[in-house]
Order: structure tokens, then sequence, then C-alpha cells
């Protein structure tokens, strides 16, 4: 393997710090993943306990990706997945791709900075809970994994990434070496045959009935897998049955013919070290259920092959936005296929525009962007017109048919994709490589298959894009670009769509002027997050503004909106508070629509919950009244008004969740509003995950200023 550590006394201490915490945590496998320098990508560093191509599939994971390593990271906290069915149910990506019983932890690894992760394996049949003392023991080795890291950075050596993992000896498993006479003749005088392979799959030993039965003698096999030495044992669910060994660390058995028609029973007993085979004769007739593939048919892919498409396929499948499938295919697809430059295209007007791109100077996607499809330039046009892909081995290879596409790029080597849907054409994906590199039979299948993947998820992303632009754009222009400056009224507000599904809502807040001593506040929130909630979002914004700029008081103005959603049964639910401030009298009118109560802060820093006796959500019953509750205006006084986008968790009562934003503004300063509402947004919001948009307005009474400040308006905030 190419060691991808500094010094090798840096490689040692982490090494033994790897190797170590799985011989005391009893795991089977072990492995580092540590974070790229622009924190998006997890390289996994070192495994243990694995070989390199079995953890192919996960050399490389996007930060953002759900799996155990990325929310350990970045939650900074331990995971614990105890069974298979849990797997199933919390991370069904990784699920698909690791069909086997066990059980894993994934622990950050942190100490000045955040360095990456840890994960542990355990076959499914330890207990499914994790001991103290084991979460002790994690902790303890992940401290000292960052300090072996942050002393190898201080002393000028810190780790290399990309080039694959460094396979860490088990330090558990016996000596590699011949055994003795005694132990020979003892396998020699056993029925059948005996051999046994590496964790990386490879024969380490044949006695010569395991020769024997294997047609093959121990020279042409030691050092091999048995897959690509014996080709009648080039069949995936082979090479599964050994995957099925090494991860779960459980006897696996399964029968295969030996050509012509010799069927062998393998039975297989792995442990830290490797696996040890057993191979008896099962006669001339095959098992029940067994179809044997003829050896005049094609080999399919490898097992590996056919799991790293499953674990890509199954990432396509998750992606939302144009930009999701660029950053997928740049972070997985390309490192998983070893290329070094992407370019992705979408057909559009007849001719190929650049989406997406990695590997490439500004000035060469500069002269490749907007190319007809007809162009001789470079085969994309010809792949999308043909419907087939293209591969080139070198430089040479490619000039013959197309002499200016070396000089264009500085590649030596190019995959073209076509990305077809239902016959028509998408785009172009290419992959090209610094150095010549042969395309085999099965690497271009699996890429050719990856294609019709990507053209899917390509074309999904794009109609989503389209859609959330429009969506977004309509309801920017529902909300209000600014707020109005009223003389004592400082103001700010805040609206975040949700990080899941369309980003778009029905929340709205309003800030009304009604002559030169009063004003009027209003925040609501339209159930769903589609346009047909950002629509019905303006109406009711638009309705209450009429109604309140006519004069109508706050339960009129409640009582009037009602009666229009009421007519345009809208089949959605919406609540709304509306706050009237008469400076003039001095006082403050509210009446409330099912909305949660607004949070009202005094000078001396006590804040509380307002007691709004709330009427039923709009449009539900057409003719309904409202109470209404009248306070005082205090001068230097903060009445926050938001949507349960703000307060609303899952598993925690909501009156707990008010109470605990009111003792939050309780301690906030206030001297700042701007500051102010975002320090409440930001402590709402830790988890980054939102499933309900929010909407957020602070109004802070100032008796005797003869300018306020003026807002800043609202702002969709980073979720």
């Amino acid at each position: 393997m190419t060691s991808t550590g500094g010094p090798a006394t840096d490689s040692a201490e982490l090494d033994a710090a790897l190797a170590e915490t799985v011989r005391r945590t009893g795991a089977a496998i072990g492995a580092l993943y540590l974070l790229a320098p622009d924190e998006r990508l997890l390289h996994l560093h070192a495994v243990c306990g694995v070989g390199a191509e079995l953890a192919a599939p996960w050399e490389t994971v996007t930060l953002a990706a759900p799996a155990p390593v990325t929310d350990a990271v970045r939650e900074d906290r331990l995971v614990w997945v105890g069974s298979q069915e849990e797997m199933v149910r919390s991370y069904p990506r990784t699920a698909v791709v690791l069909p086997y019983p066990f059980a894993l932890v994934a622990a950050p690894v942190t100490g000045v900075r955040r360095w990456g992760a840890l994960l542990l394996m355990w076959p499914g049949t330890r207990p499914p809970y994790m001991t103290g003392r084991e979460h002790t023991n994690i902790a303890s080795s992940c401290r000292r994994l960052a300090r072996a890291l942050e002393e190898a950075a201080d002393r000028g050596s810190p780790p290399v990434l990309g080039g694959g993992p460094r396979v860490v000896p088990a330090g558990t498993g016996r000596p590699s070496t011949s055994p003795e006479s005694a132990v020979a003749d003892f396998v020699e005088r056993l029925p059948g045959g005996s051999c046994a392979l590496d964790l990386e799959g490879r024969f380490t030993f044949l006695s010569s009935g395991a020769c024997e039965l294997l047609g093959a003698d121990a020279g042409r096999l030691l050092g091999t897998l048995p897959w690509q030495s014996l080709r009648w044992l080039d069949d995936p669910m082979y090479e599964d049955r050994y995957r099925a060994a090494v991860i779960s660390r459980a006897p696996v058995a399964f029968t295969a013919c030996r050509p012509p028609d010799h069927w062998l029973e393998f039975h297989l007993y792995p442990d830290a070290s490797g696996i040890s085979i057993r191979i008896v004769s099962a006669g001339e007739e095959p098992p029940p259920a067994r179809v044997h593939r003829s050896a005049g048919t094609t080999a399919p892919a490898s097992a590996g092959q056919l799991y790293q498409l499953t674990h890509l396929a199954a990432a396509l499948t998750e992606v939302v936005g144009v930009q999701d499938v660029i950053d997928l295919v740049a972070d997985q697809i390309m490192p998983a296929f070893g290329a070094q430059g992407l370019v992705l295209s979408a057909a559009e007007g007849g001719r190929l525009r650049i989406t997406g791109h990695r590997g490439y100077a500004a000035e060469t996607i500069e002269r490749l962007d907007g190319l007809p499809l007809d162009t001789d330039l470079t085969p994309a046009g010809r792949v999308l017109s043909t419907g087939m892909p293209a591969f080139f081995a070198d430089r040479e290879e490619i000039r013959r048919s197309y002499p200016l596409a070396p000089q264009i790029s500085g590649a030596h080597a190019w995959a073209f994709l076509p990305l077809f849907i239902s016959g028509r054409p998408v785009g172009c994906c290419v992959l090209s490589y610094d150095h010549p590199h042969e395309f085999p039979a099965e690497e271009r299948a699996v890429m050719t298959s990856l294609a019709g993947l990507i053209a899917q998820a390509l074309d999904r992303a794009r109609l989503y894009d389209t859609k959330h632009e429009l969506a977004r754009g309509l309801q920017d222009a529902l909300l209000p670009r600014t707020l109005p400056r009223i003389d004592g009224l400082a103001v700010a507000a805040r609206y975040m769509p949700a990080t899941r599904g369309m980003d778009i809502g029905g929340d709205f807040y309003d800030l009304i002027r009604l002559g030169d001593t009063a004003a009027a506040a209003v925040i609501g929130d339209v159930q769903g997050h589609n346009v047909a909630a950002a629509a019905l979002m303006g109406q009711v914004r638009t309705a209450v503004r009429a109604h309140a700029t006519l004069g109508a008081t706050p339960d009129q103005v409640l009582a009037e909106t009602n009666r229009l959603l009421a007519d345009f049964g809208p089949d959605l639910f919406t609540s709304c508070l509306y706050a009237r401030l008469d400076f003039a009298r001095g006082s403050m009118t509210l009446a409330s629509a099912g909305h949660p109560p607004p949070l009202l802060r005094l000078p001396g820093g006590d804040t509380r919950p307002l007691a709004v006796p709330p009427g039923p959500l709009l449009g539900i019953i057409p003719d309904t009244e409202f109470p209404v509750t009248e306070v005082a205006l205090v001068p230097g006084m903060i009445l926050a008004l938001y949507t349960d986008g703000l307060v609303e968790r899952p598993g925690v009562d909501l009156n707990d969740s008010i109470g605990g934003l009111a003792r939050h503004l309780a301690r906030a300063d206030d001297r700042d509003l701007d500051l102010l509402i975002d320090d409440l947004v930001s402590e709402a919001c830790t988890t980054g995950q939102r499933a309900d948009d929010i909407a957020l307005l602070l109004l802070q009474y100032r008796a005797g200023m003869q300018r306020a400040r003026p807002p800043r308006g609202h702002s969709a905030a980073p979720g």
C-alpha cells in the first residue's frame, strides 16, 4: 500500500494508537478518517482488520452525507449503531452497501481542532449496547489519536491525504510464516483441502488437498485473489461471501462448481488475522436452486465494483440541487475511478453548457463552455448524438480523431459518458486523468451504468432548482423588502427558511405605519412549505395590511381577514398575531388567531410570555370573535413576535421551549437589536437542521427619540 502519512515515526504512532484501540475494545475493524483542509470531505487515512480494497467505496465521504462518521464529526458526538436493524432505520444508504450483521461506533477525533473520526466495527454477535467502560476507552483513544496528529503537525509533518488508506496490522494475528512441520502434517492428514486467506483476500497457505480440489498448484495461487486466479470463482456472489466473513467475523459457507461438473463446498472461518477455509467435494450434482453460470458467459463486474456502484447510486438518490450533483460526482465518483479532472455539462439550446467542473483551469472551461453539440473539438458532441460512451487511454489515441483535444486540457486519458434519459440527451460527463489510463471492460460497464444514474439525478436536480428559484422568488416578493422608519420605535426582523423541503414556507411578518402616532406589527404562519403556502401568505398579509390601514381595531383586522380566507376555502391553516401600538395613548392592543404568545421584556430585564387569549386559526370558522389584550407602553420595553419554528422541538414541551426563549431574551444584551435577534436565532438553531421556517420580529419602544435608527429589514440568514 502507498503510505499517506508523514515520516515513519508519525505513521507508526498513529498506527499503534489505532491498532491498540482495536485490540483494547475487541473490535474486528478500525478506521481513522481525517478532515480535508476545506472541511468538506473526510478521507479514509488508515484501516485495521480489513483490506484496502474492501474499504474502497468509503475512501472519501462528503461531510454533508448521512453517515455515522460524518454525524460524529459534524455534531461532535459519539454515534452508536448496535444492530443491522438500527442501521437500516438510521443510515439506510450505509445499510444498502453493508448488508451484514455488525455493530459500529463513530467518535470524533478532536483536540485543538477537528481532525476527523474514529470508526470501530464489531461482529453482530456482540451485545447491542455500549458499556460506560467502552465509552471511556474510545474517548481516551480519540484523545490519543488527536495528540499524535497535533504533534506531527507541530513537527511540520501533518498527514497527507489521498492515495488510498494505509493498512495497519492488527498485531494480534499469527505470523504469516509457514506452519511447523507437525501442524503441516496434521493439516495434510485431514480429508478434503485446507487453505488460508489474508484480510485482503489473497491466498497465504494451501494444503496439497486444496490444490488438488481447486485444480491448480500452490505456486500459481499463493499471493493471488481466488476470484482472479480461479476464473470459475469469478462471480460476485463468491466475493460477497468473503466480504461477509471479514465484516461479520462469523463462519460462512457456499457451494461452487469447478468446471465442468465438480461441485465443491467452501467453509470460511474468519478471525482478526485472516480466514481459514475448508474445502470438501460435494459430488457432481448441483445443490438445489443453484444456477451455474456457463463458461462462455461474460464475467461480471467484481463484487467490490458492484458495491461501489450501489454506494454511489444510493448517494445520487439523495442529492437535491444541481450543485449537489456536481459535488457528489467530484467528491466521490472522481476518486472512485481515480480521475483527476471533471467536466459536467448540460445540453441546452443545441449547445453544451458547463454546469460544474473540477481540476481544470478557468481559461480551459471558458473555451469549452457553449460548444455546439456537433463540435469536432472534443468527442462530447459525438457521444451525445450517438449515445455511446468514448474512452481514450492516452493522448495519441484521442489525437487521431480529435487533434486539438489534448491541447485544450493537458490531460492524458479521458472517459466521455453521455447522459441520457428515455432517449433524451441531458448532458455529458467527462472524467480525465493526468496520466495514461487503461479502461478495462468491467470499469467501462460500471462507468456507463453510473452515467445513467447521474443523468437522472441531474435532470431531477435541474427541475428542483427551477421550482426552488420560482418559489423563493415568489416568497421574496411577498415579504417586505424594508420596514418603515417609525419615530420612537426600533425594529429588527429575520426570516429563515426550513433546511429541508423546498426552503420556502408561509411564515411572514410586517410593520405598518398608521399615521403619525400609531403603528401595527403583524406576524403569521401559513401551514405548509410550498408555493401554495407562500401564495396564501401573500393574501393574508395583503388583507391584514388593507384592514389595518382603514383604521380597524386588532380584533376587527383578524375577523375580516378570517372571513376572506373562509370564502377562499384554502384548506390550509393560518395563525396570526396582530399588535397595534398607540404612541399618543401610550398603550398596545393585541389579538391572536391561534398564534404562539409574544414575549415582553421590560427595561429591568424581567421577561415573560404575554398572555394573549388566542382565537381560532384563520379560515376555519367564518364568523368568530378574537379576544383583545391591552398593555401599557413602557420606554425601553421589547416585544418579540415569532413563529413556532423558533420554539418547536421534537420531544420538548412547547411551553418549556417558550420559557427557555424568554430566559435567553432576559439575559441577552439589548443595546443593538440586530445583534440581539441574531443571538436569539442562533440559540434556537444549534442543530443546523430545521423542519420549519422561522420568522422573528423585535420591537423596542423608545419614547422621546427624534429618529429611530432604521432597521436593516429582513434577511434570510444561512442555515
